[in-house]
């Protein structure tokens, strides 16, 4: 008995193994061998290790209780998630041969694309901008060419040769009149011209103070255009004037020969006019217009076309003319009228870039895009 327990104490002492306990009769088990250093330590340390997880020597994480690695079971990782990608990385690049990162894009279509498409190259130089502001308008007839016929002496119609809308020559007769101071006379009118108004019937009396034609000459005609108060500092006789009716028909073009010096009491609106030529006739009086006063005309380094600025992700832009296609290059704007933009920066002079038809380009920059066409 006394040697049993020493050899308890003794296990107890070097954390060895405890023996069985011997039955009655059976010889006691020796003590399994004493270890020291480092080997000591960690034969005592695998229950705290399974409790606060540490790893094993291969760094693999053990599973809890289990004191063996996890190998990544496939029903264990069937829920977890995947690690997330950078901001902005969207893969490996799409496609061979596309452009290299960070080269500019470049529309490239065949000549006779570009041609079909109406696509046209210019060379950027200097040009003209207008500033014009845009004022109502109406056609009258030229009051220097207009002539209200009246009969010399009072008497009654006997015969009307003129009707509204004819076209008369000087000299014709246009009535008769039969009068009790001198036998029937004729109405004639002095001027060329069209028949406006007809105050007469035959039957009728006339006298000298009421008008029996009037008769007007439209080959060339009055445009008056009212001016408001606020544009008044910027209008001024000479200066030129586009004249729109719209309808399909051309512009006209004068300058303004009058302007009023004092303002309508009820419009408050001063009149400025313009003597437009009308050989064809096209201008009719009473027919409403819109007039574009130029007020200023200044020349710029750089001016393009209007239409050759498009807009792309929200940047204006015009497409150079580069090595193999057009480049679509970001550009500052300037002063501009109904025509042409002024260029401040992103364009030089010299450069080659498509003057009209720009828009195709855009489309077909966009179709790349979707599609995938470039590396971007």
């Amino acid at each position: 008995m006394t040697g049993n327990l020493e050899t308890w104490v003794l296990a107890l002492v070097l954390g060895a193994t405890l023996p069985a306990a011997a039955g009655p009769g059976s010889a006691p088990r020796p003590p399994e061998p004493t270890r020291s250093g480092p080997d000591r330590v960690a034969a005592s340390e695998p229950a705290a290790e399974a409790h606060q997880g540490r790893r094993s020597p291969s760094g693999a994480p053990r599973e809890e209780g289990s004191g063996r690695p996890d190998r990544g079971h496939p029903h264990r990782d069937a829920g977890r998630e995947a690690p997330h990608r950078k901001a902005g990385y969207s893969g490996p690049s799409e496609g061979a041969g596309h452009e290299d990162e960070g080269e500019p894009e470049r529309v490239r279509l065949p000549p006779d694309v570009l041609e079909e498409f109406g696509v046209e190259v210019a060379e950027a130089g200097p040009g003209r901008i207008v500033s014009e502001v845009a004022l109502p308008a109406e056609v009258r007839p030229n009051q220097d060419r207009v002539a209200h016929i009246a009969p010399r002496f009072p008497g009654i119609v006997v015969e009307v040769l003129a009707n509204i809308g004819d076209r008369v020559r000087a000299g014709q007769v246009l009535a008769r009149v039969e009068s009790d101071v001198l036998a029937p006379f004729p109405l004639k009118t002095l001027i060329d011209g069209v028949v406006l108004e007809k105050h007469i019937t035959r039957g009728e009396p006339v006298s000298r103070d009421r008008v029996a034609f009037m008769v007007a000459d439209l080959r060339d005609v009055w445009v008056d255009i009212s001016v408001y108060q606020k544009d008044l500092a910027d209008v001024a006789v000479g200066q030129p004037v586009r004249i729109s009716v719209g309808h399909g028909l051309v512009e006209s073009r004068g300058v303004i020969s009058y302007l009023s010096p004092t303002l309508d009491e009820e419009t408050r609106t001063a009149t400025a006019r313009v003597v437009v030529p009308n050989e064809e006739g096209r201008l009719r009086p009473g027919l409403f217009a819109v007039a574009w006063v130029r007020t200023r005309d200044v020349e710029v380094p750089l001016a393009v076309p209007r239409n050759a600025v498009q807009e792309i992700d929200g940047r204006s832009v015009i497409f150079v003319e580069r090595p193999g296609g057009f480049e679509p290059q970001p550009v500052e704007l300037g002063r501009q009228d109904t025509e042409w933009v002024e260029i401040l920066t992103g364009l030089d002079p010299g450069d080659r870039y498509v003057a009209a038809g720009a828009f195709t380009l855009k489309a077909e920059l966009a179709r790349e895009s979707f599609s995938g066409g470039h590396g971007h």
